[in-house]
């Protein structure tokens, strides 16, 4: 088991395979998967792999840059948001880095332009992670360049 890391109620992510340096994400304890801001979503294949290409807008507030994306589809999945509406979703597999951390986490496509952030941090992708919801980005990197904590213990 790896040492737990304390992190805020928001929090910097990057997506390295998917060449997104840096999210803001909300945590969501109540949400199962993990969302991932996407728009012009597009199913293809390569060399009999399903894949899918998708835009989408890393920076919050700010639809004006675009990124394109692509990964290999891992599922799709019908998932009810919390209006109670029901959505059949893409479903991707990448590494997320959090600080030092870097582990593959599940994420589902939603368009989440009218959301305030591009990103959700579901339970089932919090391994070895505890939430202070009265804090925000506390993995963040130093003066030194190196990602730290900046919290002891809860």
């Amino acid at each position: 088991m790896s040492e737990k890391i304390i992190i805020g109620w928001r929090e910097w992510f990057s997506f390295p395979s998917l060449g997104l340096k840096k999210i803001k994400g909300k945590i969501d304890t109540g949400a199962r998967t993990s969302a991932l801001h996407a728009f012009e979503v597009e199913p293809y294949r390569d060399k009999d792999v399903e894949m899918v290409r998708f835009l989408m807008h890393p920076k919050q507030n700010d639809t004006d840059y675009i990124k394109e994306c692509h990964a290999q589809v891992h599922d799709e999945r019908w998932v009810t948001d919390s209006g109670g509406h029901r959505e059949l979703r893409y479903v991707i597999q990448t590494d997320i880095q959090l600080g030092h951390r870097v582990w593959p986490i599940e994420m589902t496509l939603t368009n989440r332009d009218t959301m305030k952030f591009r990103m959700l941090l579901g339970r089932t992708a919090m391994t070895d992670i505890l939430v202070d919801p009265g804090a925000s980005y506390l993995q963040k990197k130093s003066k030194s360049g190196k990602e730290t904590n900046n919290r002891e213990s809860l």
